[in-house]
């Protein structure tokens, strides 16, 4: 017998996905959650996946898992791939599913602003894969220095280009400076890891650029005091495999590296662009889907995109970042709305509540933005550790990073330096592997 129950449809098991399935869970509604990975995954910690503090499962959990309590909710492994909406049918690529209302929370990849051609050279930071391959990036260049005879060579190696001052590049900068020079110290004989150079490369005036300038200031101190050289209004205009290539006003320069790591900026999914198409709207140029005030697509008020996907006005001329907590509140929002309409009632427009940004810059150095107070160093530091355990969906995670956490801060070592995936010989030619040991610090 077919239940007849409203059927919702939700199309992304992140933030905002997640979030309106668990709000959907004592709704009288039948709701499937349609992803094409089997887990959720926290994003804001996949630098230190990144950079081996925490491991691939420390911030993933599985879907089944997750919605094991909520009866009315089936979860499904697949790929969206297209819209009908006149059938009102999503479209699979091994089949179709009809809805009743759809939420779209497909999230965001990366964006090379036109250089699709260097993702090859400068992995970004949206997925586990994305994060352990750029983990092996990291480690095998200080393995490749390890067994370089030229003293040039192996300056390339050791010198790390962080592509993007927003929170993404610095977290990534401040992670990768207390790698090379406090984890790794003594544990090479060739090389000494702590000389590595890390440049953090952005385009406007000041890392953290969307923080108060106070703030972005004392990001720029904490990162000096790491030895991370900061590199503001410079722009990235080539990578080869050995160089990159930047440019301030007419003046250019080529810096050799072996190890660019990208994190200056998200597109919408592919996905956006297909639901625009079949709704006969335009995406803007980062293919968000421009929505309604009560997240909508425009003549389809059965259908909400959120998340990274929906382009959502602020109310002051700009549009809400594509951050978690947007992500979150929009996801309880679409599925509040699907409530209050069942029961015959309506809800006022989507207001953001913004509840500050955190961005941490290695061991005790944090910066905090929390509106009406901002705050730096330890205390900043400490209530990131908080916000972001908190936020963690499952308490076995919770623990989990709790304790590797303790341990990565009492020791100075990270568990998690695995070289995995392709082998990493073709990455150097030499053959001479008698070294002499480095002159003693």
């Amino acid at each position: 017998m077919t239940d007849d129950k409203h059927h919702v449809v939700i199309i992304g098991g992140g933030f905002g996905g997640l979030y309106a399935a668990q709000k959907l869970k004592r709704a009288p509604v039948r709701v499937t959650l349609i992803d094409r990975r089997n887990f959720h995954l926290f994003q804001p910690l996949l630098y230190q996946v990144a950079t081996g503090t925490l491991s691939p499962a420390n911030i993933a959990a599985p879907l089944r898992s997750t919605m094991k309590r909520h009866p009315n909710t089936n979860t499904l492994l697949a790929e969206a791939s297209d819209f009908d909406l006149a059938g009102r049918r999503v479209l699979l690529t091994d089949g179709r599913i009809e809805y009743d209302s759809l939420i779209v929370a497909a999230g965001a990849t990366h964006n090379y602003f036109g250089n699709d051609h260097w993702e090859p050279l400068a992995p970004g930071l949206k997925t586990l894969e994305d994060a352990n391959e750029m983990r092996r990036r990291i480690l095998l260049a200080f393995e490749a220095a390890e067994r370089e005879p030229d003293p040039q060579k192996v300056s390339a190696w050791l010198t790390f280009i962080v592509v993007g001052g927003g929170p993404t590049g610095v977290e990534l900068a401040g992670a990768l400076a207390e790698l090379a020079r406090d984890t790794f110290r003594h544990n090479f004989r060739a090389i000494h890891p702590e000389d590595s150079e890390i440049i953090l490369v952005e385009g406007r005036e000041r890392v953290l650029p969307t923080y108060p300038p106070r703030l972005s200031a004392k990001a720029r101190q904490a990162l000096a005091k790491l030895g991370i050289t900061v590199r503001c209004g410079v722009r990235i205009t080539d990578i080869q495999a050995d160089c990159v290539t930047l440019t301030s006003g007419e003046q250019t320069e080529a810096i050799p590296t072996r190890t660019v790591l990208w994190g200056a900026g998200v597109a919408a999914s592919p996905l956006g662009k297909k639901l625009a198409d079949a709704a006969g709207i335009e995406t803007d140029r980062d293919g968000r889907v421009p929505v309604e005030p009560d997240l909508t697509l425009a003549g389809h008020p059965e259908i909400f995109v959120v998340g990274d996907l929906a382009r959502c006005p602020d109310g002051q001329g700009g549009t809400l970042p594509g951050v978690a907590q947007v992500a979150m509140q929009q996801g309880h929002y679409a599925a509040r709305t699907i409530r209050r309409r069942l029961g015959g009632k309506t809800l006022g427009p989507f207001r953001y509540h913004d509840r500050g940004s955190m961005a941490t810059i290695g061991r005790m150095r944090a910066v905090a933005d929390l509106g009406k107070s901002t705050f730096s160093g330890s205390f900043a530091w400490f209530l990131w550790l908080f916000v972001h355990l908190m936020y963690i969906v499952t308490f076995q995670n919770r623990l989990l990073i709790l304790v590797q956490w303790a341990a990565s801060y009492l020791s100075w070592n990270r568990a998690a330096r695995l070289i995995m995936g392709k082998s990493p010989l073709p990455l150097w030619q030499t053959t001479d592997i008698a070294h002499q040991p480095p002159t003693e610090k």
